[in-house]
């Protein structure tokens, strides 16, 4: 699992990551609710950890917008002071789950790992991006009416950029979810990649729905 930490505490997020790390989760850690929402925008995550009070935009906030986004994420909330009111305000504003401090970091590490067993059985069946669709149980793949012959990491890789719709994904975690590899092998390997599926969805289809971000990463999005 790859999970989003938004907490401004550094002791705090010190625990949360040492914790998940343990559990063999990838983390990625923000003290800025602005920065926290830039990340969660932009790359794909299997859950979200989200501290209510934090500089730049609270966690409330960062949830508003990113459910607004149609960004569909499981989120935890953190909280120092556990209200009731503030349970409820938080969950109205699309949150999964709510854990007031201070808290067992197993509960914790516990309820994120249901929160992504939820998101991966609820993920859709049927992807689509455009007339660009992938059939998660078949493996079958078409764009209109042409069908896709895809090796199964070509497969792997097309899943993970049609999941990740409209957000930007960098090699470094198309390496982590396509290779399972937590580190730069240091060869062009997605690159071939990415072209190999360019070829084989847009080379003879407009409009073109695969896009490279310069210096960043690769986005597949309609125009």
């Amino acid at each position: 699992m790859r999970v989003l930490l938004v907490e401004d505490e550094r002791k705090t997020a010190s625990f949360i990551k040492k914790a998940l790390q343990a559990e063999n989760f990838a983390i990625d850690c923000s003290s800025d609710g602005l920065e926290g929402l830039q990340l969660a925008t932009n790359k794909a995550f299997d859950a979200i950890i989200l501290d209510i009070m934090l500089p730049g935009l609270d966690g409330l906030g960062i949830l508003r917008q990113l459910r607004e986004r149609k960004i569909t994420t499981p989120v935890l909330l953190l909280s120092a002071r556990g209200h009731v009111n503030e349970r409820i305000e938080g969950l109205n504003a699309g949150a999964d789950d709510y854990l007031p401090k201070p808290f067992v970091l197993a509960e914790l590490v516990a309820r994120v790992r249901a929160l992504g067993r939820r998101s991966n059985e609820s993920k859709a069946i049927l992807l689509r991006v455009g007339n660009l669709t992938l059939d998660t149980v078949t493996h079958q793949s078409k764009r209109g009416d042409t069908s896709l012959e895809l090796t199964a990491r070509e497969y792997r890789l097309l899943e993970f950029l049609m999941r990740s719709t409209g957000r930007i994904c960098g090699r470094m975690a198309i390496l982590e979810k396509v290779w399972d590899y937590h580190f730069d092998p240091g060869t062009n390997l997605v690159d071939v990649y990415i072209m190999r599926i360019r070829e084989k969805i847009d080379s003879n289809h407009e409009p073109k729905l695969l896009h490279t971000i310069r210096g960043i990463g690769y986005v597949l999005k309609e125009p």
